[in-house]
């Protein structure tokens, strides 16, 4: 087949080098649910590292996977913060309304000012996240950010235009990417927090467009309007419709070139450190393998000629784990 779309570049074009990034967004469907009433499971509070490890191995796979490469001892404060992560990514999904999920958005605000103090509440993501916090010192900072974008992510679910998303998305995904530089105490490093910074985008916008047919399903768009009124899409035909609406073709594809600018922009930024070998520091490598299932995504949405809604894009690809494996021993993602 030929496809009707230029493929995405593999040189990086005109991406704003300063641009706000990051997030880890609402996951599609094949990730399971989860109530915070889970927190009572019988490896909850007793072994808050060994409920984080299965609650983000249930809910967000690829990290899952992407932990076994950090080292022994960082292992369990990487799956604190991925578990973290996942609590309030999915908090819009498991409420009733908004209300309900601001509460939410406040007990970890509260949380996280109880950690500050050694007094962390007996939820087992907040025990193992602040046992991190305090051995690895990180700063607390990046945790209220992410908070806080979620928060406003439940009053203003839709993005209006594609620097919004990215802000969104620095924010969310890329702060949680500093925490893990910090993690590996790499965070002083100007050139991995640069690229990790357009790392978190790219991974925020191929998150969205993995999700986009859920979403739709849901009646919910997640491409910025700015970049579905270019094209002429008409949400209710997207809603309706799903690949055959007009434009959502036009507009998948423009969103994709977006996420792979900024991925081709993180690997650019390190690729060019004098400093280096053109790859990725090997200390620094298990941070930049959340890029793998990014790039991955996105070679195979290109081969299903930026269809979206092709049902083998919603499944799991069973190659992943190898392919995670060759970026961590070649340095590259």
């Amino acid at each position: 087949m030929i496809l009707r779309y230029p493929p995405l570049r593999t040189a990086v074009s005109a991406v704003h080098s300063h641009a706000r990034l990051a997030v880890f967004v609402r996951l599609p469907a094949s990730y399971p649910r989860h109530a915070s009433s889970s927190a009572h499971s019988p490896i909850g509070a007793s072994n808050p590292e060994a409920y984080c490890s299965d609650l983000v191995r249930k809910h967000d796979y690829e990290s899952y996977l992407v932990g076994q490469f950090f080292p022994q001892e960082r292992q369990g404060g990487y799956y604190a913060l991925k578990a973290f992560a996942v609590e309030l990514a999915t908090v819009q999904d498991n409420v009733s309304d908004v209300t309900i999920g601001r509460m939410r958005m406040q007990f970890w605000r509260d949380a996280i000012k109880g950690m500050q103090m050694n007094d962390a509440p007996r939820h087992p993501v907040a025990l193992a996240l602040a046992d991190t916090m305090r051995e690895h010192r990180l700063p607390s900072y990046y945790l209220k950010r992410i908070v806080d974008a979620r928060d406003e992510e439940l009053m203003t679910p839709m993005h209006m235009t594609s620097e919004s998303l990215v802000s969104h998305a620095e924010s969310t995904s890329s702060s949680l990417l500093y925490l893990q530089l910090a993690l590996l105490n790499l965070s002083s490093d100007s050139t991995l927090s640069h690229a990790a910074s357009h790392l978190g985008v790219a991974q925020t916008l191929t998150i969205l467009l993995r999700a986009l047919a859920f979403h739709a399903k849901h009646g919910r768009m997640v491409i910025p309007a700015e970049i579905t009124a270019k094209h002429g899409v008409r949400q209710e035909e997207v809603f309706r419709e799903g690949p055959t609406a007009k434009g959502i073709d036009e507009a998948v594809y423009e969103f994709a070139t977006l996420a792979n600018d900024h991925l081709l922009t993180a690997r650019t930024t390190i690729e060019q450190e004098p400093r280096g070998d053109g790859r990725v520091p090997s200390i620094a490598m298990p941070v930049f393998l959340a890029g793998v299932p990014v790039a991955n995504y996105l070679q195979r949405l290109e081969k299903a000629n930026f269809n979206a809604f092709e049902p083998k894009l919603q499944l799991r690809d069973w190659k992943l784990p190898w392919h995670v494996w060759r970026g961590y021993y070649k340095r590259m993602f």
